[in-house]
């Protein structure tokens, strides 16, 4: 896929403007309402998600949380740093098959995210929830609807043609391997079973890297976020950095909700995180049970696909 962009990125619009008189939350004009705390960093949540329950709530007593809280176990025993290179030497081969955005767009309609407690609607749906919210208050910023329409595009790995990797090993929060876990990553407890824990060298907290070396100089944990950068990295996208940088990082909720991991950042690193976090809220926030009519918006995703790639519009993967 090859992805231009004509427009620059100006920190200028970086900015949101719908703010009600009388309390302070941010009013999307996607219908999405979202604590002012939210737009100053500290991320505080809404308090109603798709199940109308907080968001992130990793400790209630529901038969959903059980399998959340399984799917992390095993992501957590399972994801070790030789594991991840595997991984994404195997995948950025992008030997599987060919085909177009929607149509991986559409594939998503089979696919439900188990690590997620704030949404069980067929992840298409989140897609366009995601992008239609961020258009309407960012209209000029056509690089950031196509970002978000593909940041989760990387969950068809979870699809037998893709070669049906397990849940935990495509979705869920992500991690750097070869250092010491951070206790903000959640369900931390159960680290202790994960090989890594035995080498010494991944056990301080810079590890194996050094300080302000570069978050594309971390490997971190193997998932759809890792898959799909490679899959627009390796077909010659032209999204901006910052675009690249959301897709690779949105899952990343220790660095972008908790502060963790920033001493292993560089400058670029921290430019694209202001892009990261304004991202995120529309990501997270936009988990509701507000449906988008797919046939309605599908016309203008339809040209901004055919507009941004010079090359046609299907992809390798």
């Amino acid at each position: 896929m090859t992805v231009c962009v004509e427009q620059s990125v100006h920190d200028s619009q970086v900015e949101n403007k719908n703010h009600t008189d009388d309390t302070n939350e941010l009013v999307l004009d996607g219908e999405f309402v979202v604590p002012d705390a939210v737009v100053n960093g500290d991320f505080d949540c809404p308090e109603v998600n798709a199940f109308g329950q907080t968001f992130r709530d990793y400790d209630a007593e529901t038969e959903r949380q059980k399998q959340v809280e399984e799917c992390y176990r095993l992501n957590h025993i399972h994801q070790t740093y030789e594991y991840v290179k595997k991984m994404r030497e195997e995948y950025k081969k992008l030997d599987k098959l060919e085909m177009s955005i929607w149509e991986c767009c559409e594939l998503l309609n089979e696919v439900v995210d188990e690590s997620d407690p704030d949404l069980d609607e067929p992840q298409i749906e989140h897609l366009l929830q995601t992008a239609e919210a961020i258009r309407k208050d960012y209209p000029h910023e056509d690089w950031l609807h196509l970002t978000a329409l593909i940041h989760d595009l990387g969950k068809v790995l979870l699809l037998p043609r893709f070669g049906e990797l397990p849940q935990w090993a495509v979705v869920g929060d992500t991690h750097p391997l070869g250092c010491a876990f951070d206790e903000s990553i959640v369900y931390h407890k159960y680290f202790k079973e994960n090989p890594d824990m035995s080498n010494p060298a991944y056990q301080t907290k810079n590890g194996i890297y050094k300080e302000g070396c570069g978050l594309e100089n971390v490997t971190i944990s193997w998932g759809h976020d890792d898959y799909m950068y490679l899959v627009a990295k390796e077909n010659g996208t032209t999204l901006p950095d910052a675009g690249l940088f959301i897709i690779r990082y949105h899952s990343f909720y220790p660095l972008h909700r908790s502060g963790a991991y920033k001493h292993l950042m560089n400058e670029k690193d921290t430019e694209n995180l202001k892009w990261l976090q304004i991202f995120n809220k529309y990501d997270l926030y936009s988990k509701s049970k507000s449906r988008v009519d797919v046939e309605k918006v599908k016309p203008y995703y339809l040209s901004l696909i055919k507009k941004k790639n010079s090359d046609g519009e299907d992809w390798r993967q």
